[in-house]
Parts: C-alpha cells; structure tokens; sequence
C-alpha cells in the first residue's frame, strides 16, 4: 500500500500560460514577478533582498518555472533533485474549484456564470428571492468588489440595519459579508445556504460565507470562520476514488468545501496557514496506507494576492518554504508528495483577481527518481497520485510517472 499527499499553494502561478491572453493576463506571473521585485529591493518590509526559497527550488520549483516562461527568476537558481514540471489548465475559468477540480482529475465541462462588473450586479428577481426566503430586511452592496474594502465601506451599516453585505468579484462567487457578533455566525450560514439554493442552479461556482468582526472601520476584520458552499462536482473526482477504494480523504484548509464535502472524510481547519501547516505535519504521522492528504493554503492569495502585497506575498512564501522540511522528512517508504497551485494571483498585476497562468508540479517520495518532466496537464496531477495508490485511470488525464 502507499500514501500521496497533494499541497496546494492557493494562487502560487508560475505565468506563461498559452491562453492568459484571452483572460486578460497576457504577461502575468505570479512567482517571476515576485522574485524580480524582491531582486530590486522593493519588497523589504519585513524582509530583504532577493526571494529566498531554498527548499522549494530543491524540489524544482525554480527550474518549473522556467519551463513554464522565459522570465528572470533572480534568486531561485537551486539546482532541483526532485520531480518537476509545469501544467496546463483546460478548463475555462481561473478560479478556486476549476483548479482543484482539474487537479483532482476532473476539468470543468461548462461555463460558469460570472455576474457583470454593474451596481446592481445580480439580477433583481433572484435577490428578491433571497431577501423573501431569508426573511432579510434588504441587502447591501450588490456590486463587484474587494471584500476588505466593503466591509469596511458598509460594516456600520450592515450592523446598524440587519442587512448583509452582499458582493461578487471576476471569479464565478456571492459572496455574503456578515458581522459574526450583531448577526450570527449561525444566522449566516443559514442564509448561504438559501442564497447556495437560489445561485447554484444559474451555475454560481460558489456561495462565500464572510465573516467578519469589529465595531469600525479601521477594526473590522474577517475571521477564519468563512463557509464556502460549491456546486458538487460533475463526476467523481480523486476524493471519491480514493474512499471508494477504502481509503480516506483527509482535507487540510478549505478542501472540503471546495469539493461540497463530496469524497471527504475528515477535515481539518486552523485560523491561518501555519496552522494548516501544522495539521499537514501531523498527518505525515499519522495517515495511513491508502490515505489521501489534500491541502489547501490559501492565505497566499487571500492575504497578499488579491491585495496586491508583494512584500507579504514573499514573506508568505519564505515563511512556508522554512516549514517545508518539517513535512518532507516525514516522507515514509510508498509515499508519494506534490506540491503544485490552482491558478496566479498576480500581486504585481492590475486589478485584484486572480491571474490565468501555468503551476509548477514538484514531485518527491522516497526511491523517485529525479528530473524535468517537462509540460503536463492539470489532470495528470490526479492521475499520478491515482496510479501511484493502485487506482484504476480515471477519464481525464494520464499519470506521469
């Protein structure tokens, strides 16, 4: 029997995607950018020169990257000894669950909605019915934006008034902005779960639970009790296979929404990265033959991505390249580990959203051997990971190794 373990670097691209220009995001890349800015010295707050990843490159992130663009990578030279390659999304969207689905062995087979950049941006009928089945005295925002911002925009209001905040941004989401003392944590849920019944049908990827906490403007912050409430996937994905097999899917961060709770056994949250660090440590020990370990990290982009911090970004990458070690020696006869990304977030980019871009895919487990594997698909992640626990091949993709 073996193990495998999937890390995923929320938004940790690598650029040179063959179809970022339809997206817009021609030029984008994620981690070259970083580099190059760390290089020139303008991302010294909390940290200094140039981005510092000594254990990632080990494994070959600097040398995917560089199968993926021809962008300076200063400071990422580490010659690799492990498994390394650069993927490619098919599917239509740059999003949280069109990346991990596809990793996961199951590109996205339609389009999703995407509500437009308009004030209001969702369509009267359907807000209507969910202030009626909510029992909602109205909402606030319906518009695109940061949800930093909003908040802190409409915060008083919100708690002032009864109302949600509701608001959307370019990836397919409705997103819903709740202060957790004056409304309920439990209120909200309550009220996403309609909004999930009402948004999921026009195929709205994702209902957001956003919670937030404070009593103005200049304290309001979102706690870590954020629900996400995704559409099912279509078909089964690597999380079914594994449990239908016998085997458990144990989810680290927010995998389990991502996936609807479809194929996972057992999750396990923590108020920030470094604590999902420390659940993924942990289940180094204790998983056992058969079992699947899929991770989500998600303050990468949530954090600095989306806020176009790239001095945070780079503390963030840094901070979890000196963890990386605690996790790899823990690596046992008949395991497998990747770590790869689910899309770009840009923190050098216009715009907040994410960016459409290839990932690296880092390979490494005891007697693999070592080497450039040059471009690959999102789904041969899944695949891989399948054929390395016995699985049968799924529709999509083909392993790599």
């Amino acid at each position: 029997m073996a193990r495998a373990f999937l890390l995923i670097m929320d938004s940790v691209g690598i650029g040179g995607a063959q179809d970022a220009a339809s997206f817009g995001d021609a030029g984008s890349n994620t981690l070259g950018h970083i580099a190059q800015e760390c290089a020139a010295g303008r991302a010294d707050q909390g940290r200094s020169g140039p981005l510092q990843l000594p254990n990632l490159c080990k494994l070959g992130f600097g040398a995917a990257a560089r199968l993926a663009t021809d962008d300076a990578l200063p400071g990422l030279d580490t010659a690799p000894n492990g498994l390394f390659a650069a993927a490619n999304e098919v599917s239509k969207g740059k999003d949280t669950p069109t990346g991990h689905w596809e990793l996961a062995g199951v590109p996205v087979p339609f389009d999703w909605h995407y509500f437009p950049d308009t004030q209001p941006a969702f369509p009267p009928d359907k807000i209507a019915e969910f202030i009626d089945r909510a029992g909602l005295p109205g909402i606030l925002g319906d518009c695109h934006a940061s949800g930093t911002a909003i908040i802190e925009q409409l915060g008083l209001e919100h708690m002032r008034t009864g109302k949600p905040i509701c608001y959307t941004s370019a990836d397919s989401v409705f997103q819903i902005a709740a202060h957790e003392g004056s409304f309920g944590l439990e209120r909200l849920y309550e009220i996403c779960e309609i909004a999930a019944e009402i948004f999921h049908p026009m195929m709205v990827g994702r209902v957001i639970a956003r919670p937030f906490l404070g009593d103005a403007p200049d304290n309001f912050k979102r706690t870590p009790n954020r629900h996400d409430y995704a559409i099912t996937p279509p078909e089964p994905t690597l999380c079914n296979r594994v449990v239908d097999a016998g085997g458990r899917t144990l989810a680290v961060g927010k995998i389990g929404d991502i996936f609807a709770h479809s194929g996972i056994s057992e999750v396990f949250k923590g108020k920030d990265d470094m604590a999902l660090v420390d659940h993924t440590v942990a289940l180094m020990d204790s998983a056992q033959d058969g079992d699947f370990v899929f991770a989500n990290y998600v303050e990468f982009d949530s954090l600095y991505g989306h806020r176009r911090d790239v001095a945070g970004y780079a503390r963030h990458l840094e901070a979890f390249d000196a963890r990386l070690p605690e996790i790899t020696s823990r690596l046992r006869d008949g395991d497998m580990l990747i770590i790869s990304a689910d899309h770009g977030n840009d923190p050098t980019w216009t715009g907040t959203e994410h960016t459409r871009e290839r990932v690296a895919v880092l390979i490494t487990g005891p007697g693999l051997r070592l080497g450039a594997l040059g471009q690959v698909g999102f789904a041969d992640v899944g695949e891989t990971l399948a054929a390395h626990l016995g699985l049968a091949p799924g529709k999509h993709g083909k392993a790599i190794l």
